[in-house]
């Protein structure tokens, strides 16, 4: 079966003074954008940058869940947080993983090889293939 995500924004004016909304289909809620937010950073206001760390940190711990489990080793608890850089003029340049895990029964090494492989492995990342993709995994 395949799924088919959507997300609608509207947008007013130009790209310096304009400023838009960010819809979800699945009714989550409406938020806003502009590209002060974007390229000098905000509290209040998302960007297209937060989006895709959102959708990056929720995949990689679904692809690092699955992945412990078929190991025989289910995670108890993973805290998943990815950081999208972008430079205005440039695009993003890169994802940073960043996960702490409790998995009772496994060690470090063995944690890390299979964070490795779930970060490989996460269709998020293989989305992101064009940017540099960094990991960080500890055990809690």
């Amino acid at each position: 079966m395949t799924v088919t995500s959507e997300a609608t924004t509207a947008w007013t004016g130009s790209l310096a003074e304009g400023s838009g909304t960010v819809s979800f289909a699945s009714g989550i809620g409406s938020f806003p954008v502009n590209w002060k937010a974007r390229s000098e950073g905000s509290d209040s206001t998302t960007t297209p940058e937060e989006l895709i760390a959102a959708a990056h940190a929720s995949c990689f711990s679904m692809a690092l869940s699955h992945a412990l489990s078929e190991n025989g080793t289910p995670p108890e608890k993973l805290d998943t947080t990815a950081s999208v850089t972008f430079k205005p003029g440039t695009g993003i340049t890169g994802s940073h993983l960043n996960v702490s895990a409790t998995v009772p029964g496994l060690d470090a090494q063995k944690f890390q090889e299979i964070a490795e492989g779930a970060k490989a492995g996460c269709p998020v990342s293989q989305a992101l293939a064009g940017i540099e993709i960094t990991l960080e995994a500890s055990l809690a």
